[in-house]
């Protein structure tokens, strides 16, 4: 249990920091138009990495309506029973990596060719059914594209291990173009995040320095009667943390409203394939992490260009 001098002195710093907070914020309102300036090129420099993400998280989610261009066609032997066809069939849908596998027999698999290939007159003349008995696999989806390769390759060998497999036909060229294109949209938003996460250190460093120097006459007395560093630095870090919580605030915005710009447009091209995708903005977990990492930027460029300034900042050195 804490006893009531503990209890006080938190409560105390408690208010400190709760009244320097707010105090932070109302200085940052009687200067509208520089806050947000300020605000605005943080929240565009974060969008854009922001929107990048957003476009390779629904790349991934409509991936996920096309699987069936990953699907691997196993073709089985000419000649085999429904015995043998089903054990094989047993065979082919036990292999680890598989998401699914369907049994498509040579009668179902000529009524379907019949069907759509316009051929019906000349396909009734067949004596024999020329098709094989197929096994439709879709492997388990991954994001990682060198991974998505690997595995559809090494399932692709084991499949034709099987016995009674004749060939397995599968895009693998396909499989490694596209994944290669999401990876790539992901690691350029995260090189563009890290290159635009510095400049927004600078813009609020540099935008705090400019603070600190206005106030270096209060800077001076407040040192003179005994303010520590610590105590001078807080409302400078509360204003950092301000900045880039609207900085963050303001990205968000810019991304969902860009999301609902493209949503009509992409829908109506994804109905024309016959798609039901459709675009969505950033998810809970994503946009915490936004405004996490702009509000740790804002306190870390504070901190960094505060400390740099108050240690050329003594009482005696008022500059004229």
């Amino acid at each position: 249990m804490l006893n009531v001098g503990t209890t006080n002195k938190i409560l105390r710093f408690g208010e400190w920091h709760a009244q320097t907070l707010v105090a932070s914020l109302g200085r940052l309102t009687r200067a509208p138009f520089g806050t947000a300036l300020t605000v605005g090129i943080i929240g565009i420099a974060l969008a854009l990495p922001m929107s990048l993400e957003v476009f390779s998280m629904n790349a991934r989610s409509a991936a996920g309506s096309w699987q069936t261009a990953l699907d691997l066609s196993v073709y089985l032997k000419m000649g085999l029973s429904e015995k043998e066809v089903s054990a094989s069939y047993a065979s082919i849908a036990k292999q680890p990596g598989i998401a699914t596998a369907q049994l498509i027999m040579p009668a179902d698999a000529l009524k379907e060719f019949r069907r759509w290939s316009g051929l019906g007159i000349a396909i009734d003349e067949l004596k024999e059914n020329p098709l094989p008995a197929t096994v439709v696999v879709r492997p388990q989806p991954t994001h990682d594209g060198q991974a998505a390769s690997v595995s559809i390759n090494l399932l692709a060998h084991n499949l034709e291990a099987i016995p009674n497999v004749e060939h397995v036909r599968f895009d693998t060229g396909w499989v490694q173009r596209f994944t290669a294109i999401l990876d790539s949209i992901r690691r350029a938003a995260w090189v563009l995040g890290a290159l635009l996460s510095l400049g927004v250190l600078l813009v609020i460093g540099n935008t705090i320095r400019v603070d600190v120097e206005g106030r270096r006459n209060e800077i001076e007395v407040l040192k003179l009667v005994g303010g520590s560093n610590s105590f001078v630095r807080r409302p400078f870090l509360y204003a950092g943390i301000w900045y880039g919580l609207g900085g963050g605030l303001v990205a968000l915005t810019l991304v969902h409203a860009l999301v609902l710009a493209l949503k009509g447009p992409l829908g109506r091209v994804a109905a024309a394939y016959g798609s039901k995708f459709e675009l969505l903005g950033p998810n809970l977990g994503l946009s915490l992490a936004l405004l996490a990492s702009s509000v740790l930027l804002g306190w870390l460029g504070a901190w960094i260009f505060t400390n740099h300034q108050l240690r050329s900042i003594e009482p005696g050195q008022t500059q004229i």
